[in-house]
């Protein structure tokens, strides 16, 4: 008989057992357990549905969470990048915007909605382009990261933008366009000009001041010289060695003043070229021991036996520096010894290093003026300045001239014990052989008659009567052209015949540029070949690069040196003599 207690699915089942199936009393058992299991496994389905209707309640509710946090970052970064000053731009692989923040439109006048989907070149003319040049992709995928910058006008005012992009990838690491910025440098680049224009005012004042200072001085110490190669009395010997110092001294102070200069604008470069370290020491020995003789100071340079004597390096700037070094140690060094020092500190890949050491016996330095002297215009205090003179910008150009060669300048010193003043730097050793030739000690040179006739282009009167003086003492051959102008129709006159034209670069009329420009270019190769030598008191730092430019054959700064000035004559002398012997 079936049991109505049974589970609903087991008595479904059982309606098709036949009735002697029911009514034995062996299958109860068997029964029993088929209709515990029926109802345990209901309980397991109501505790499963149970379990899973509460994490999907968990689970809603996370899900409800995540939208919500989603959609306020979202917000939040919507409001972020429509706020943000910079433009925020996406574009396709072809440079097509995608995405670009309300910032565009405060920024070109264009609504964003008008430029998504055009592409950059619509907005950015190749032209306008900073760093770039035209045939260059902006957008590049083979490039990761792309910068520049360029102008552009906006209601007529120029304006100024820094462009950044960045190549974006898919999840399969294929290129997908580009992401980036483009923010206004306006007064940036406003502030960037304003400082060229005010450094090349600087630059300007500089070299039209040492011109004006050059010219009169070049005046006072030409014709010191001369006064010198002239008979004199005893007496008058020591007030034209005074003239001739103050001289000199002047121009070095001028000399500092463009150099100091020259190296803040960056426009001082290294020259790497052949040197002989021996000739270099002569040199300095040369010029330093007879200064130290007469201030009563013995002078000695040390050098160690083991270092190569042709070297490659910029042996200008280490002149400059430790003539420097040295005047300085002369200058405060009343009694004792100053010994210019070259110590080797080892030699690795055709490479030595070498510090080079000034140690004196002069007033000191106290240790809290010590960080002071690197500083332009800087002295170690006022009664240095007033009992030894000078701007304090010796220590300053030495500083600077060494950091551009990866170097520094080193100090020790003591109050009234002396200094010692030290640098190390590399070199590279030459495979050349020695072709140098060690000078002779510079004593008063005498001055032969020279066989060379010479065309001067200057407006100075006072400069014409010094080169006068000279070449009237050296025999030399010579017409004054007072402008560019004149001096061409000196030259191309039939009866006129020069070797050399010693040109003065700033002349009324013509000046020397457009006269060297001019004999350049004349029909006559005899002449528009003849060498032409600038002759300036100007200092621009790229004077002597414009001289090339034009076509000139040297340089020469003023207030010359007349034994540089007669080398310089006797030399086109010499050529002179040479073509006429063929």
């Amino acid at each position: 008989m079936l049991n109505n207690q049974f589970h609903r699915l087991l008595r479904r089942q059982l309606k098709k057992a036949p009735p002697e199936l029911l009514n034995n009393p062996e299958f109860a058992d068997f029964l029993g357990m088929v209709d515990e299991a029926y109802h345990s496994y209901d309980a397991d389905v109501r505790y499963i549905e149970r379990i899973s209707e509460e994490n999907s309640k968990e689970l809603l509710q996370a899900n409800q969470k995540l939208i919500f946090e989603r959609d306020n970052t979202r917000t939040q970064l919507e409001n972020v990048v429509s706020n943000i000053g910079s433009v925020i731009f996406e574009t396709d692989l072809k440079g097509h915007f995608t995405f670009l923040n309300e910032s565009w439109a405060n920024l070109t006048g264009l609504s964003v909605n008008e430029s998504l989907g055009k592409h950059f070149s619509t907005f950015i003319n190749l032209n306008d382009m900073q760093d770039r040049s035209e045939d260059l992709q902006i957008l590049n995928k083979n490039e990761s990261f792309t910068k520049f910058n360029f102008k552009h006008k906006i209601n007529d005012k120029l304006m100024w933008f820094k462009v950044k992009s960045k190549l974006v990838l898919d999840v399969q690491g294929k290129p997908k366009g580009y992401i980036g910025s483009i923010v206004d440098i306006t007064n940036l680049k406003e502030t960037e000009i304003e400082l060229k224009n005010a450094n090349k005012a600087k630059d300007e004042f500089l070299s039209t001041m040492s011109h004006e200072i050059r010219t009169p001085l070049n005046a006072v110490t030409g014709l010191t010289n001369i006064l010198l190669m002239e008979d004199y009395l005893p007496q008058q010997l020591e007030n034209l060695m005074a003239l001739k110092y103050s001289g000199e001294h002047l121009l070095g102070l001028i000399n500092d003043l463009l150099d100091l200069s020259k190296i803040n604008s960056g426009k001082e470069k290294l020259r790497q070229k052949d040197f002989s370290l021996n000739q270099f020491i002569e040199s300095i020995k040369s010029d330093f021991r007879f200064q130290a003789e007469q201030k009563g100071v013995v002078f000695n340079v040390v050098k160690e036996k083991d270092i190569p004597d042709i070297l490659i390096g910029d042996t200008l700037k280490l002149n400059q520096i430790i003539r420097n070094l040295l005047s300085n140690s002369l200058k405060f060094t009343e009694k004792g010894s100053i010994v210019f020092k070259i110590k080797n500190l080892g030699i690795t890949n055709n490479k030595i290093n070498l510090r080079f050491k000034v140690i004196d016996t002069g007033i000191g330095i106290s240790k809290e003026h010590q960080k002071k002297i690197f500083e332009s215009f800087v002295q170690a205090n006022s009664e240095t300045s007033l009992k030894y003179g000078g701007t304090g910008l010796g220590l300053a150009i030495c500083k600077k001239l060494l950091n551009l060669q990866g170097s520094d300048l080193n100090v020790k010193s003591k109050l009234n014990s002396g200094s010692s003043f030290s640098f190390d730097i590399t070199y590279k050793i030459s495979n050349s052989l020695s072709t140098f030739k060690t000078e002779m000690v510079k004593l008063e040179p005498s001055y032969k008659p020279l066989d060379v006739s010479v065309l001067v282009a200057e407006d100075n009167k006072m400069n014409t009567l010094i080169l006068k003086q000279f070449f009237t003492k050296w025999k030399v051959n010579f017409i004054i052209a007072e402008n560019g102008e004149e001096a061409i129709r000196f030259l191309t006159a039939p009866k006129n015949t020069f070797d050399l034209i010693l040109m003065d670069l700033q002349m009324p009329i013509l000046n020397g540029y457009d006269a060297t420009e001019m004999i350049r270019n004349l029909s006559d190769k005899s002449l528009s070949n003849i060498p032409i030598i600038a002759l300036t008191a100007f200092a621009q730092s790229d004077i002597k690069q414009k001289t090339k430019r034009y076509k000139m054959n040297g340089f020469m700064g003023k207030p010359f040196n007349p034994e540089k000035l007669y080398m310089l004559l006797k030399s086109y002398s010499e050529q002179a003599e040479k073509r006429s012997a063929i």
